[in-house]
């Protein structure tokens, strides 16, 4: 992992000197000479500073040579910056590039900085921009490639551009070149364009080298050889030793010991004990300076059993949130894939940008998002997409964040199937955002979207529900709407208390749900598509030790729990590094080193297997809980956890620790660790069979929206805590409009009713404007209008029902639209 060893010391190494044009001699350089003097006067702090070298600027809009336009800004340092924002291709064989000379007064290390926009969003900005990638010297390019969490942290300049660390580089004694090159698109707003802003590039000098510099052990399994690589930043001119300790996730030693980087040498390659358990490993290695990472022992795979090594993506039970356009660099894609998937995760929850995909009415690029795609798929890796808002051009005050005519909602989603991932999402948490908009009119564009999927091909992509975030009259108004009948999921989110301290408390999400999916007699599994926990993170560091410890624990419990309650699939909040405002979530750490909860998920995937609930253990001891499971391998695998520590006799089965380690015979420890034991038993339960996807008939294939004005809106949700009434604000009387859509093959003819329920309904009255029957064309939409009476009688802000339903000439019935009212 890179060191954060030289920022204190490049802190107070002097001023920035002032901007230098390419091949300008640096004017403010230290002389040989002074360097010396001031290596000597160590008694005197004034002197040391003042004879300390100074940092090398460079004005990013005069390179030496480039293809990419400057702009003019009177923030800039210069008053000019390199800006590109374009869906054009670059040029081959160079890319989009900026190639700056620089005069370095001494060889040696430089901390790197630009004043630049990130590639992800940051607290002051949603501005992002492509990586980069950097040669020095004309040498091979490398990625710029660092985690969210490093680059959302960087402090904000000016407009949207942030103080990035590039981090070190190493210049000859002289003229140097540095070359920036756009590494590839990124999804900018509406459009997916190779972008940049580059205002200032600064280089400050570090201490020299040779410094330790990195320790690596790469991830492996159980039986598997392992090495632990020590680098140095450059070559050292004579042996260097190096210390190294390595510890497990409970802090015990596993192994230490020391050796040496041999002169002219960088690195040097340490054997790890060959039996070394499964589990999370920290390696802290010493050099006068230190470095530490982690790593993963996988534990084996099993030859000829059902695990998730074998068991194909589809049927497996264990999903991770990923978001690869904002939280991964495209460089690191194909590796992290891989280890999702040894780490026996089977699904990947991602996501594309509606506006990007469709920047203009039936013009689609997709093909940024397929790419990474197919990457996870050639991984192994289940995909399940989520629909994101509308573009602008799709959407009127009134609808969003939905599309005003839900026939854009129909194509976008048949388009999306085409691309046939394995599950398609409706939408993320719409009953907590900030907009306007109502469960009945998610209702209609669940709909819509649903026949788009479905009507893509004979075997189209699952379709899963949205993600609600809690129960409540927003996700009751979209069942009432009989949304469960076009999906093939249900789903829902699960978080503890954020302002829980200590061991977060698994919030009853699930319980709840499948409570709320018998009494709507829903017939589909439940999926509950994101679980995580919310712990805090120091600026500029990860999670405590102690912090990743209780996620590790948490991981375990949420899908062990999630699952005995009935969820037929989870998947984790999130996969990447991922900082959000405080808050720190990700399996990995900010240099994409594995975290506790990464073996964890290892464990628990590789014992469980199938994961069937069997039932709630039996014989614990006070205050444990356990929960068993068939794993399909002719095995009962029990997980068991408690507060504090009780014993627990394991019988004639084996038991693992909470990273999969097998512990000895006996009696083992019940903690807030969990446990496994297993012991051998019959298949005791069986998979649930995937729900029959009957095809949606053509009653089904016509959608009712109610569509009011703007001036008639709802409240608003306010995040989801908004209180009632939330139903549209209707006067006395008021127009509006029952949209009929027919995503149909044939022209259909309908007959709409209206009716009114709930609260004080006496009053409430519908009448047509003009007819009821509606003819509406293959693919079309027909307007019927009515309007809505709320009689002397009727209460103020208390919510009815306002249902609409229609039947076909043939007297099937369609679908109804549910809406919430109440006069204002």
């Amino acid at each position: 992992m890179d060191l954060n060893r030289r920022t204190a010391m490049a802190a107070g190494l002097g001023a920035a000197a002032s901007a230098m044009a390419p091949g300008t001699p640096q004017a403010a350089a230290t002389t040989p000479e002074a360097a010396a003097t001031a290596s000597e006067a160590t008694t005197t702090t004034a002197r040391a500073e003042a004879a300390a070298p100074r940092a090398l600027a460079i004005r990013a809009e005069s390179p030496v040579s480039t293809n990419i336009p400057t702009a003019r800004d009177p923030r800039a340092s210069g008053g000019r910056y390199l800006r590109l924002r374009t869906a054009a291709e670059p040029p081959h064989p160079t890319g989009w590039f900026a190639t700056y000379r620089v005069h370095a007064p001494h060889a040696g290390p430089y901390a790197l900085t630009a004043v630049a926009t990130a590639p992800v969003e940051t607290p002051h900005t949603e501005a992002v921009a492509s990586c980069l990638q950097l040669s020095v010297n004309q040498a091979r390019f490398t990625d710029l490639d660092r985690s969210q969490p490093h680059w959302y942290e960087s402090p904000p300049a000016w407009g949207d551009l942030s103080v990035l660390d590039l981090g070190t580089v190493h210049l000859r004694r002289g003229d140097n070149t540095l070359t920036f090159r756009v590494a590839g698109p990124t999804v900018v707003d509406d459009t997916v364009a190779y972008a940049l802003a580059l205002d200032r590039v600064t280089l400050r000098p570090l201490p020299a080298g040779p410094v330790l510099s990195e320790a690596r052990v790469r991830r492996h399994r159980e039986g598997e050889r392992a090495h632990l690589r020590l680098s140095l930043d450059s070559p050292t001119p004579r042996p260097r030793a190096v210390h190294y300790t390595v510890i497990d996730y409970f802090g015990r030693p596993a192994t230490q010991g020391r050796t040496t980087i041999p002169a002219a040498r960088a690195t040097t390659t340490v054997r790890l004990p060959d039996d070394l358990p499964p589990g999370h490993y920290r390696v802290t290695a010493e050099a006068g300076t230190r470095v530490t990472t982690a790593f993963a022992r996988l534990p084996a795979r099993t030859p000829g059993t059902a695990g998730p090594a074998s068991t194909p993506a589809q049927d497996s039970r264990f999903g991770v949130n990923l978001w690869a356009s904002s939280l991964l660099p495209p460089s690191r894609l194909a590796e992290f894939a891989a280890a999702l998937r040894d780490m026996g995760a089977a699904w990947v929850r991602d996501g594309q940008s509606w506006p990007a995909a469709e920047p203009a009415p039936g013009r689609y690029d997709t093909a940024h998002h397929d790419r990474a795609t197919r990457t996870l798929r050639a991984h192994g890796l289940a995909v399940l997409d989520v629909l994101s808002p509308a573009p602008e051009w799709a959407m009127t005050d009134a609808s969003l964040p939905l599309p005003a005519d839900l026939r854009h909602a129909y194509r976008y989603a048949r388009r999306l199937a085409a691309a046939r991932p394995e599950a398609l999402q409706l939408s993320n948490e719409p009953d907590v955002d900030t907009t306007l908009s109502t469960g009945d009119a998610h209702a209609a564009f669940v709909k819509a979207t649903a026949l788009g999927i479905r009507d893509a091909a004979a075997e189209p992509p699952l379709v899963v529900l949205p993600g609600i975030a809690q129960t409540g009259p927003f996700q009751d108004l979209m069942l009432a709407n009989d949304v469960v009948r076009y999906a093939d999921a249900w789903a829902f989110h699960g978080y503890p208390d954020p302002a829980e301290e200590g061991e977060p408390t698994v919030p009853g999400a699930s319980e709840e749900q499948h409570t709320l999916a018998r009494r709507h007699h829903a017939r589909v599994p439940l999926w509950m598509t994101e679980c995580g926990a919310f712990l805090t993170a120091p600026p500029g560091r990860d999670l405590p030790y102690d912090r990743q410890a209780v996620q590790a624990r948490y991981l375990v419990r949420s899908f062990v729990e999630g699952l005995a309650a009935g969820n037929a699939r989870q998947f984790w909040f999130a996969a990447p590094p991922l900082h959000d405002d405080g808050v720190y979530f990700g399996l990995f750490d900010r240099e994409f080193a594995p975290l506790p909860a990464y073996s964890a998920f290892a464990a628990l995937t590789s014992l469980l297997g199938a994961a069937h609930f069997v039932g709630p253990a039996e014989q614990l001891p006070t205050g444990g809980h356990g929960f068993v499971f068939d794993s399909g391998r002719g095995e009962l695998v029990t997980v068991a956890w408690a507060a504090s520590d009780r014993p627990v006799r394991v019988g004639a089965g084996r038991a693992y620790d909470v990273m999969g380690r097998r512990l000895p015979g006996g009696a083992v420890t019940v903690s807030r660790d969990p446990v496994y034991l297993v012991t051998p038993g019959a298949r005791t339960a069986t998979a649930t069979p995937p729900p029959t996807r009957p095809r949606l008939s053509a009653a089904e294939h016509i959608v009712l929206s109610q569509r009011y004005p703007a001036r008639n809106a709802a409240p608003g949700k306010q995040d989801g805590d908004a209180p009632p009434p939330y139903g549209y604000r209707l006067g006395r009387r008021t127009r509006m409009t029952v949209d009929v859509y027919n995503f149909g093959s044939e022209a259909r003819c309908v007959t709409v009713m209206a009716s009114v329920a709930g609260g004080s309904s006496d009053g409430w009255s519908v009448r047509p404007v003009a007819g009821t029957r509606a003819c509406v064309a293959a693919g079309g939409r027909v307007g019927v209008r009515f309007e809505v009476r709320a009689g002397r009688t009727t209460r103020r802000r208390e919510d009815v029902r306002l249902t609409f339903r229609a039947r076909l000439d043939d007297h099937r019935a369609v679908p109804p639209s549910v809406a919430l009212v109440h006069r204002k």
